[in-house]
């Protein structure tokens, strides 16, 4: 089978064996950018091994920047659901996943700011007390 963008595929090796991922991109000639999506299959976005990928017959109509959300949505209208026998997360899960999302986002912008703004150089004191009192005097 083909490796391409929206082939339905098990991962067959690592910590995700046996679960169910899409493909999303070719990244280079030996991998491939994957989903689960976490919410359904519990596989995240990652760059995967091609050998590491066992393609199945079904294919969903996907793009490279497709969300999770689209992701989910093609599953449910290509009804392989019922066929691998994956049951849909609530609507509850999702909204938590969302919320645990943004909590990550704001963390990494914090960090950013925090790295952009230059700290303020503390004044050299001054080794002697007599040379600074001559230096004031000037």
């Amino acid at each position: 089978m083909v490796m391409e963008t929206g082939r339905v595929c098990v991962k067959t090796a690592g910590r995700e064996a046996g679960r169910y991922c899409v493909i999303l991109e070719k990244v280079d000639k030996d991998f491939m950018m994957v989903t689960g999506p976490r919410a359904l299959t519990n596989v995240k976005r990652r760059k995967c091994n091609i050998r590491h990928l066992e393609p199945l017959p079904y294919k969903l109509n996907l793009n490279k920047d497709s969300s999770d959300s689209d992701v989910l949505k093609e599953y449910e209208k290509a009804k392989i659901l019922e066929k691998l026998k994956l049951v849909m997360p609530s609507a509850e899960d999702l909204r938590q996943l969302d919320q645990k999302k943004q909590e990550k986002q704001a963390k990494k912008e914090k960090a950013e700011k925090a790295k952009e703004k230059p700290a303020a150089k503390p004044q050299p004191k001054p080794k002697h007390p007599e040379k600074a009192k001559k230096e004031e005097k000037k």
